[in-house]
C-alpha cells in the first residue's frame, strides 16, 4: 500500500507500512496539535520521501525540550504541517488528519502515552493503552 500525505508545495509518500501506529496523549501532543488526543504513525526514516525538503521550515517539536530530537517541519509557503521528522534518522511521523494522509488507512493500533494522573478517563475502546510506546516497539537503526 502507499501512503500520501502534505500540501500542494510540498509531498511526502511511503510505499512502506508505518511500523507503529498508535493515538498519542502526549502533553507535547496537546500543545502542539490542540487535540485531546492525536493519531500518529511511525514510519522508518529513509521510507518516507519529502519531494521539497528545501521547502521546510523546521521547528522543535517540543518547545520545552528544544534540543530533542524531534523536529515539527512545515510548509515555507502555506503553514501546513507536513511530518516529523528525526534528527537522528530513525524515523518520520506522520499525524494524518493534519498531514493530508488518509487517516483509515493506517487505524491506530493502541494508546500511548497515557497518564492516569492526568485525570482523564482511561481509553475503552478494547484498544491497548500504555504509559510510554508499545513495550515491544523498537526504534529502528538510523537511516
Amino acid at each position: 500500500m502507499s501512503y500520501s500525505g502534505g500540501c500542494d508545495h510540498i509531498h511526502s509518500s511511503s510505499d512502506n507500512d508505518p511500523i507503529d501506529v498508535h493515538t498519542c496523549h502526549c502533553s507535547v501532543c496537546k500543545r502542539v496539535t490542540g487535540q485531546a488526543t492525536t493519531h500518529v504513525a511511525f514510519f522508518v526514516h529513509g521510507d518516507m520521501v519529502v519531494d521539497n525538503p528545501d521547502g521546510l521550515n523546521r521547528q522543535p517539536f517540543n518547545d520545552q525540550n528544544p534540543d530533542g530530537p524531534l523536529e515539527l517541519c512545515t510548509c515555507t509557503d502555506c503553514g501546513t504541517p507536513i511530518m516529523l521528522d528525526d534528527k537522528m534518522r530513525r524515523i518520520r511521523a506522520v499525524a494524518p488528519n493534519l498531514m493530508g494522509f488518509d487517516p483509515d488507512s493506517m487505524p491506530a493500533t493502541y494508546h500511548a502515552f497515557y497518564d492516569p494522573a492526568t485525570g482523564v478517563p482511561r481509553p475503552d475502546d478494547g484498544r491497548p493503552v500504555y504509559e510510554g510506546l508499545r513495550p515491544d516497539f523498537v526504534w529502528p537503526d538510523p537511516s
